[in-house]
């Protein structure tokens, strides 16, 4: 018997069960082996970005990048307000280093308070301007694929691979640590001065060099250029309002009283109208003894200068039969009531430091009771400045109050003492070098009382750089208005309006804002 042949043949069921089995092999494969591809370390980079306040601020040229693995690049970066702008182009190395660089073109854009003052072509000296347009402190990772933008960032890149960038930035605006004010350069600038003696009704006449009859002009149009940063021009609305509702107060001899005028004198240049302002302080300012003060109506703060020649008590004792000067080296001057309070106070020492008597120190250094017969100078004025920074550090609230204390202003007396024939009359430009030679002894002795105290007090620092400026002194016209001093003695000590002072103002308006 003939047995039926079986035919081999997939009912449709079954067929529809195997193909899905096949399909979803090759679909899982597929995928898995993609998952390992992208698993795989070697094509992830890490760049680590670094940026100091210099390189950000400065416009620094070339930064240097550390890659965790192995590639370089060609960057631009541009600085704009609240953000950077970065250009990548990566290409692999095979034998890299895993260092590449970055270039830095321009920087920051560059803001003037003002205008008038020369571009310097965005390289070093744009520190302070450029502060403004950094963010303070940011830290942070973010991870973005090829060929995409971040929205913050706004990063893009040529390479197709996987890029994660971390950016640390550690960025402290308005620090001046990092920029020695006192190394520099005296630039001509033809957009000085910031005021005229003409528009300043403030102006000492033994200051008012031009209405005296003082016929150059130079002397006004210079502008101190620190090597490593640059002073921001002084814009006397931004300086209003940093002492809005506060007292300004100048305590100190002659000298201060200088640089007082000039504080007042820029600061009009925010006044529309200085002649209706000046009257509602409601009393005419005089320059004679005593005290003075003047109030800006509209922002409630008052620049005010208290004359002090020692800081500490000028009083009177008797030696033998004789009742004679002398000067408490242990007593705070009297007029200390009236400083306190203050929210700004800039002291100043050391001009009547060369006096006779106190250079001589014969029955004048009084200690309580005590006249000391013969005592140095240089003990006496430390001794002195020891009294002051004791009286700071128990009656000045440093929450409340920034102290400053001006360091001494130089003379440049040529041909003999200022009481011997010392003269600088032919003076009309800027020093090469100073004339000074050594650090003066009263700004060693100064400093290191600074730094005893527990009070914070900030150092200004003003000696060399107004050590260049032998034709900013009066001279012969510091006499009577419109008419040259009779007198022998030239005042080569004091300083014409407008002048080296304002350059210590503006140094000083850069510190409050450094402070803030």
């Amino acid at each position: 018997m003939m047995e039926k042949q079986r035919s081999f043949s997939l009912k449709p069921t079954r067929l529809l069960v195997f193909s899905f089995t096949i399909t979803s092999s090759v679909v899982f494969f597929t995928f898995f082996t993609i998952w390992v591809i992208k698993a795989t370390p070697s094509v992830r980079q890490e760049t680590h970005f670094q940026f100091n306040e210099s390189s950000l601020s400065l416009g620094l040229r070339s930064v240097t990048v550390q890659a965790l693995s192995t590639f370089s690049g060609n960057f631009s970066a541009t600085g704009e307000k609240k953000s950077f702008l970065i250009d990548a182009h990566y290409r692999r190395l095979e034998n890299g280093s895993g260092f590449a660089s970055i270039s830095v073109f321009g920087g920051l854009p560059r803001k003037e308070d003002a205008p008038g003052v020369p571009a310097d072509g965005g390289g070093k000296g744009d520190l302070l301007r450029k502060k403004e347009s950094v963010p303070e402190t940011s830290s942070e990772k973010i991870e973005l694929p090829s060929g995409k933008r971040s929205a913050d960032k706004r990063i893009r890149t040529t390479s197709s691979e996987k890029i994660e960038v971390s950016i640390s930035k550690k960025v402290e605006p308005r620090r001046v640590k990092d920029c020695d004010l006192t190394n520099g350069r005296w630039v001509y600038d033809e957009s000085y001065p910031l005021y005229t003696n003409a528009s300043c009704p403030f102006i000492d006449e033994g200051f008012n060099c031009k209405r005296n009859g003082r016929m150059d002009k130079n002397y006004m149009k210079w502008r101190w250029q620190p090597q490593d940063c640059e002073i921001p021009r002084f814009n006397a609305t931004k300086m209003l309002e940093l002492i809005r509702g506060k007292r300004l107060v100048f305590v100190g001899d002659s000298i201060n009283r200088n640089q007082w005028e000039s504080m007042l004198c820029m600061l009009m240049g925010a006044i529309r109208d200085p002649k209706r302002v000046y009257e509602t302080h409601g009393r005419r300012i005089t320059k004679e003894k005593g005290n003075y003060s003047f109030k800006f109506v509209d922002y409630k703060c008052t620049v005010e200068y208290y004359v002090t020649h020692y800081l500490v008590h000028e009083s009177k004792a008797r030696v033998g039969q004789k009742r004679v000067q002398t000067l408490r080296i242990d007593s705070i001057d009297r007029g200390t009531s009236r400083w306190r309070g203050a929210d700004i106070l800039v002291f100043n020492t050391a001009h009547w430091w060369s006096h006779y008597k106190t250079k001589a120190g014969i029955n004048y250094y009084q200690e309580g009771n005590q006249v000391h017969p013969r005592l140095n100078v240089s003990m006496a004025f430390r001794r002195a400045l020891m009294t002051w920074a004791s009286w700071v550090d128990r009656h000045v609230n440093p929450r409340k109050t920034q102290v400053f204390f001006r360091s001494s202003s130089p003379s440049h007396f040529r041909g003999g003492q200022w009481n011997s024939g010392g003269h600088c009359l032919d003076a009309t430009q800027p020093l090469n070098e100073t004339l000074s030679i050594s650090y003066p002894e009263k700004n060693i002795i100064a400093e290191q009382v600074i730094k005893q105290m527990k009070t914070p007090v900030t150092f200004l620092n003003v000696t060399d750089l107004s050590g260049y400026r032998i034709d900013g002194h009066p001279s012969i016209y510091g006499g009577k208005s419109g008419k040259r001093s009779s007198s022998s003695i030239q005042d080569c000590s004091h300083w014409c309006l407008p002048g080296v002072p304002d350059t210590w103002n503006e140094i000083l308006y850069f510190l409050l804002q450094s402070h803030r």
